[in-house]
């Protein structure tokens, strides 16, 4: 056992000399601090090698290792000179605030992706952990929060229909109120209780009952260009219209608008020798969204739903003879403001048609006082 463990301290003793011998080579620089340090480990080993007095003893190759420098001793490397003030911006990813969790969150600057103002979300606020306070053991009342203010809540539907039904009363005249079983009240006001709305009521000898409240678009009241080039003032004239019989479509596309016109029925209105494309009809596309709030080319827009189950209600209920509107020879206009073409004797001149009335109002419903002329 002892020649091996000679053989093997021998070994690790030619693997040393082969290692320093190398590193002299490449650094000179070290050659005299080396030889001064192998002299005093051939020392060191030799003694160690040698047998004791005793006589008894193998002789033991022993190595001390030294323990690591505790942490409060450990030598810092020097710190970098300080950057340059333009240069700081640099270094904030490598930072270590950034990576270090017990520094505070707030710190940390969220970087979001390139995005257009109308869809860039808005950042959240860091979540931070409170550390819950201590209660004291003296409850303390506290103050009560101040108190929000409750949004104002839309009108109640009793209160619409019943300014509707009051405003119909006192612009409906006798001879409407007889030949007209469904009354379409349309208010193109563009703010109050009854503002882009659509209140349906059913006429039984003079009582209004209302049957259906929507949310309906009347023009958007300004100058545009068609997409066929073509200028217009994008209005819906209010006063008092019937349909036409001979232009009612469950399917219609706009020419001079490029748009689909489902469940139309166009207005009975001729206009300077032309019949208008005023109409009734379904809201596409976006549209759609924009129930309640001025947003068609003049017609009124309903919801699809809304425009087919009136298209159906007027189609089946509400054919039958119903009095013309005043026609102008000299201007080719059919008047909107309520009177109705006579004969020699003073009767109504009756036509085949819908026994339905639009009023198309400018009543918003908050008690002013308007006239629809």
């Amino acid at each position: 056992m002892s020649a091996l463990r000679l053989l093997a301290l021998s070994y690790l003793a030619s693997a040393s000399v082969f290692i320093v011998a190398a590193t002299v080579a490449t650094r000179p620089d070290l050659a005299r601090e080396f030889a001064a340090g192998a002299g005093a480990l051939a020392g060191a080993v030799a003694e160690r090698l040698t047998p004791s007095s005793g006589g008894g003893e193998s002789p033991v190759a022993r190595l001390d290792l030294a323990p690591p420098l505790p942490a409060e001793v450990r030598i810092a490397p020097p710190a970098a000179p300080p950057l340059p003030r333009h240069e700081q911006h640099k270094v904030a990813a490598n930072d270590d605030r950034f990576t270090d969790p017990d520094f505070a969150a707030a710190t940390i600057i969220p970087i979001l992706p390139d995005l257009s103002p109308e869809s860039a979300p808005v950042p959240a606020e860091p979540k931070l952990v409170q550390p819950k306070p201590i209660q004291p053991d003296v409850k303390v009342a506290s103050a009560a929060p101040p108190a929000i203010p409750k949004p104002e809540p839309l009108p109640p539907l009793h209160n619409r229909i019943a300014a509707a039904d009051q405003r119909l009363k006192g612009t409906l005249t006798p001879e409407m109120v007889q030949n007209f079983g469904l009354i379409l009240y349309v208010s193109k006001a563009p703010t109050g209780p009854l503002a882009q709305r659509m209140l349906v009521f059913e006429n039984k000898d003079g009582a209004l009952k209302p049957i259906h409240d929507w949310a309906a678009s009347t023009g958007r009241e300004q100058d545009e260009i068609s997409p066929r080039g073509r200028q217009s003032f994008t209005a819906t004239p209010k006063g008092f219209y019937q349909f036409d019989p001979d232009r009612m479509y469950r399917r219609y596309h706009s020419w001079s608008w490029d748009q689909d016109m489902p469940n139309a029925m166009f207005f009975n209105w001729q206009r300077r020798g032309m019949m208008t494309g005023l109409a009734i009809h379904a809201a596409t596309g976006k549209d759609i969204a924009k129930l309640g709030s001025r947003a068609s080319a003049g017609c009124v827009h309903l919801a699809p739903e809304h425009a087919q189950q009136l298209y159906r209600l007027v189609r089946d209920k509400y054919q039958g003879r119903v009095p013309r509107f005043s026609y102008n020879r000299d201007t080719q206009t059919m008047t909107n403001s309520g009177t109705f073409m006579r004969d020699r004797k003073g009767g109504l001149r009756m036509v085949d048609g819908y026994q339905v009335l639009v009023v198309i109002d400018d009543f918003g419903g908050d008690g002013r006082v308007a006239d629809l002329d």
